[in-house]
């Protein structure tokens, strides 16, 4: 009984945290990026907006950006969100496709304000992201389904045939240089698994597959356990100083990823190894000072950086949420414990900063970065609580 009592007060408590963050996005943060955020004079999405004013800065937009945005406010609409996402939506795609295409079909890095291209170099990551962005789109904008998964597979097909790893994955650059990242195939991770979803026919399966075992065989280590992030051209980790690097908070996205992926296709190792993966984030990557998932450890899991920047927050609640839900008795309610902690330091970086913004840095001393707010944070942010309030809906409140 006793432990009954413990579960369900645990549960209620992250019913009340789910509700405060959809509050927050809804309330506050949604009419903020859907009105200051969309620069209504050149189109598409701002780099950052400033703390003070909330006025849009005038950066060069990057192309990361731009698909994180408009998957945002698909998002938002999920979450019961009445703004108008359709003209956010399809504007900021048009705009996208139009400044950032290039003539082979890639992605260009970046653009001026104006739109104009500033950075045509190739970025792997900013293409897991284009191909994220247009499934998102194509979901709710069924008049250009077939147009988006067409440009999709397209853009696939010239990243496998210009950017293809011998072995499994993508490389960063062509000729090769060293190193090659876990971290954009994560994002491209993310973009299959949601291509499946919508494509059925298409070869998105095969390449979630693809990298799953390439995490689980080379991106984790198989004596620690730990994701690493820079390896060499062989996929063997970076036989310099980059080679130890483990970042908390991408130990924790791994997990959610791999959560999904095991879940779907039935993989016991996959949900063993993301066990471990959250283990590693919640026991060397949180700081127990401040409470929040910092920046970066060494392969031994010392402290590498002591930073801890807003992303990590929302990647701890969104495995915690994953391994919650697949889990039961005393693992289930730390879990669930876990999630109320991880939404509690996301709430560091909203309550510095004016409503609706919110600050990205937290230094070792406690302090936050005065700087404005970056709307690449947003992505992380409503996908945590998109994750968390789906969870929560399955819970049932504790009787007063």
């Amino acid at each position: 009984m006793a432990d009954e009592i413990h579960s369900a007060a645990a549960e209620t408590a992250v019913i009340k945290t789910a509700s405060k963050l959809l509050n927050w996005l809804i309330d506050d943060a949604l009419p903020v990026w859907s009105s200051k955020g969309a620069d209504r004079q050149y189109g598409g999405f701002y780099e950052a907006l400033e703390l003070q004013t909330g006025e849009g800065c005038a950066l060069p937009k990057r192309a990361r950006v731009q698909p994180r945005q408009i998957y945002s406010f698909i998002e938002a609409a999920r979450l019961g969100w009445d703004g108008p996402v359709r003209e956010l939506v399809g504007g900021g795609l048009d705009w996208y496709l139009e400044h950032y295409g290039l003539e082979d079909g890639l992605i260009a890095a970046a653009v001026a304000p104006d739109g104009a291209v500033t950075d045509a170099s190739f970025d792997l990551y900013n293409h897991s992201f284009a191909l994220f962005g247009m499934s998102q789109a194509a979901e709710v904008l069924p008049e250009r389904k077939t147009e988006l998964l067409t440009r999709s597979r397209d853009m696939l097909v010239m990243l496998r045939s210009q950017y293809g790893h011998a072995d499994r994955g993508f490389r960063e650059k062509n000729p090769d240089v060293a190193p090659l990242c876990s971290n954009p195939h994560m994002h491209m991770f993310e973009a299959a698994l949601a291509l499946e979803q919508i494509d059925a026919d298409g070869p998105w399966l095969a390449l979630s597959n693809e990298i799953a075992g390439l995490a689980m065989d080379c991106f984790i280590d198989p004596v620690n356990g730990g994701l690493r992030e820079f390896f060499d051209l062989d996929w063997s980790p970076m036989p310099d100083d980059r080679g130890r690097v483990m970042e908390p908070g991408h130990q924790f996205e791994w997990a959610w990823l791999l959560v999904r992926w095991g879940t779907l296709r039935s993989d016991a190792k996959a949900l063993q190894m993301a066990r471990r993966l959250y283990q590693i984030g919640e026991t060397r990557g949180i700081d127990t000072d401040r409470q929040v998932a910092i920046m970066a450890l060494n392969d031994d899991f010392s402290v590498r950086d002591p930073l801890a920047r807003l992303w990590g927050q929302t990647e701890w609640i969104k495995a915690a949420v994953a391994l919650a839900a697949h889990s039961t008795g005393i693992e289930r309610e730390a879990y669930l414990q876990d999630i109320v902690r991880s939404s509690d330091a996301l709430f560091l970086y909203f309550d510095a900063a004016p409503t609706g913004l919110w600050k990205d840095k937290l230094r070792q001393d406690g302090s936050l970065v005065d700087e404005p707010a970056p709307a690449s944070s947003f992505y992380h942010i409503v996908c945590a609580i998109a994750e968390l309030d789906r969870f929560a809906k399955t819970l049932v409140p504790a009787e007063n």
